[in-house]
C-alpha cells in the first residue's frame, strides 16, 4: 500500500511513522508513506496557502489551487482521496478493514478556520474521527493511517486485530497475565483451566457484557 498525506506540517509526522508497528511495517516494504507540503504548489510568491474568508468571518481558510495540484501530481487510477474533516462521516472499523483493501490512499489535512468548499470535490471520501474539533487534519491522518495499516497483511498477527473492540461491534473482552493474583486481585480459573472451548465461551460472554455496560449502542447496530 502507498499512503500520500498532505500537509502544511510536515515535521509533524516524524515521531509517530518512524516508531514501533507503523516503522517495522515500511521497513518490511508492505506499505510506503510520504508527506507531501502543498505548500509548494501555492501561487503565491511568498508559498502562502491560508487567505480571509470570502464575506468576512473569523479565521483564514485553505485556499484550493495548491491542494488541487498536490493531489492531482500524486492520483492514478487506483487512489482512493479522503478528506479529513469535523463535519465527515464519523470512522469506524469497518472502515479501517475497507480502506486496508485499497491500494493508494491520499489523506487531505485541513487546517485553521477550514479550507475553500471547492476541494471537497477532490475527495472519494469525507471522514472524522470524532465529535470534537482539532487544531489541524494531522492528527486525524496519523490515527487514520495507523488503523488502516495495521490491518495490512504481514503487519500483526490476523488472530490480533479479529478480537480487537469494534470488530463484530463488540467491545474486547478483559485479559490479564502474570502474576496470578495482584493486591487480592485473581484472574478468572477459567482462563487457567487450559480448556479452550470454555476459555472462547468466557471471553464472547465478557466482551458482550462489556459491551452492553460501556457501549450499548454498539449492539442496538
Amino acid at each position: 500500500m502507498k499512503i500520500d498525506i498532505l500537509s502544511i506540517f510536515p515535521s509533524m509526522f516524524a515521531s509517530v511513522f518512524e516508531e514501533s508497528i507503523l516503522k517495522r511495517a515500511q521497513d518490511k516494504g508492505i506499505v510506503k508513506i510520504e508527506i507531501h507540503d502543498f505548500r509548494e504548489f501555492s501561487p503565491d510568491p511568498h508559498k502562502k496557502v491560508d487567505f480571509p474568508p470570502f464575506g468576512g468571518g473569523a479565521g483564514m481558510l485553505l485556499r484550493p489551487e495548491p491542494i488541487f495540484e498536490c493531489v492531482e501530481s500524486l492520483k492514478t487510477e487506483e487512489s482512493y482521496v479522503i478528506l479529513l474533516t469535523p463535519d465527515g462521516q464519523i470512522y469506524k472499523q469497518e472502515q479501517a478493514y475497507s480502506l486496508s483493501l485499497k491500494m493508494h490512499l491520499i489523506l487531505i489535512c485541513g487546517h485553521y478556520e477550514g479550507f475553500d468548499e471547492r476541494i471537497r470535490t477532490l475527495a472519494d471520501l469525507e471522514l472524522s474521527i470524532g465529535d470534537y474539533v482539532l487544531t489541524g487534519g494531522e492528527y486525524a491522518a496519523m490515527v487514520l493511517a495507523d488503523s488502516v495499516i495495521r490491518l495490512l497483511p504481514g503487519v500483526i498477527k490476523e488472530e490480533s486485530h479479529k478480537n480487537d473492540s469494534f470488530t463484530n461491534h463488540l467491545l474486547d473482552y478483559p485479559s490479564y497475565t502474570k502474576p496470578r493474583v495482584f493486591r487480592g486481585m485473581e484472574v478468572p480459573s477459567v482462563l487457567l483451566s487450559g480448556d479452550h472451548k470454555k476459555i472462547a465461551e468466557y471471553r464472547l460472554e465478557e466482551s458482550i457484557k462489556r459491551t452492553k455496560e460501556r457501549r450499548p449502542d454498539l449492539l442496538e447496530r
